[in-house]
Order: C-alpha cells, then structure tokens, then sequence
C-alpha cells in the first residue's frame, strides 16, 4: 500500500476514533501530548482499529511512546509492521 494511501487511512482512524474532524489532521500532527482526546484510553482503541484496519498484529513489547508522536510515527510504524506480517 502506498505510503499516502496509509497516512490518508490513519487520518480517518484517528478522527474517527478521536471524533475530531480529519481537517483537524495531517501527516505531521503531533498526537500524544498535543491533543487533549488522545489519552490511555485512545491509545487502546486506536491500537485495535489499527489491527483490524491495517491486517496486523501488535505486540505490547513493540510499543514505544515514540510511535505516537505524530500521525506519521504512527503510519511509519504500521507500514514496518505489514512489511514484517508479509514475510
């Protein structure tokens, strides 16, 4: 998947999660300590629509607060994550 196509996809997982409008998001929004509705709470909700939407599984020992940092940590992340599930 192209790495525009995850991003937009993030995007919508993320203002529907958070339930902000997607203007609200880019690529280079900063996510944990920047946005008030993203807290522990989110953070799980997030993680298992990223599961489901994404085909991947995630392993609590991979998890970092770095990967929350910005929209594009967070898609970064995923897209090593499809590449280590594909092979």
């Amino acid at each position: 998947m192209a790495y525009q196509t995850n991003i937009d996809k993030m995007i919508v997982l993320l203002s529907e999660t958070l339930s902000i409008d997607a203007d609200q998001l880019s690529a280079e929004t900063l996510l944990l300590g920047n946005l008030p509705e993203f807290d522990s709470m989110a953070i799980v909700s997030i993680l298992m629509q990223i599961e489901e939407s994404f085909a991947i599984e995630i392993s609590d020992d991979e998890l970092t607060g770095e990967i929350f940092e910005s929209v594009t940590t967070l898609t970064e992340f995923v897209e090593v994550q499809q590449a280590a599930t594909a092979i």
